[in-house]
């Protein structure tokens, strides 16, 4: 049996197999389920904390805030937010936007927001919580 011009021995499932935009597709959805997890176990945490303070004072709020296991709580909860909200943008940037130049330029972007409101937010945080 000779192939034809064009035509490929392997079956459909062969030619495809391995293949993906970055073929790392599993990893990347399983990631974005564990940070929604993880956003969910630590707003439990933090979510009272925050209605706590929500009605106190400036001195109240910053000695409430300023406290080290607060502050690792808001730490973790802003390091997983952020990363699902990149790994979520991605995602959307991936399958909606086709020029190939805009999708590089909107995923550069979408890193570089993300970690900007991560690294503002850890500084607010840190600051607080040193007293400053």
């Amino acid at each position: 049996m000779s192939a034809t011009p064009g035509s490929s021995l392997r079956t459909p499932r062969r030619r495809v197999a391995g293949l993906g935009s970055a073929r790392s597709g599993t990893g990347h959805f399983w990631l974005q389920r564990v940070t929604a997890l993880g956003n969910l176990i630590l707003l439990v945490i933090a979510l009272p904390i925050l209605i706590c303070v929500a009605g106190s004072g400036y001195a109240a709020t910053v000695a409430t805030l300023g406290h080290p296991l607060v502050a690792i709580v808001l730490l973790l909860l802003l390091l997983s937010v952020t990363m699902h909200m990149r790994l979520g943008m991605q995602v959307v940037i991936e399958d909606y936007v086709h020029h190939e130049g805009a999708k590089v330029l909107a995923l550069v972007a979408n890193t570089f927001f993300t970690t900007a409101v991560g690294l503002a937010g850890a500084f607010a945080i840190l600051k607080i919580s040193f007293g400053g």
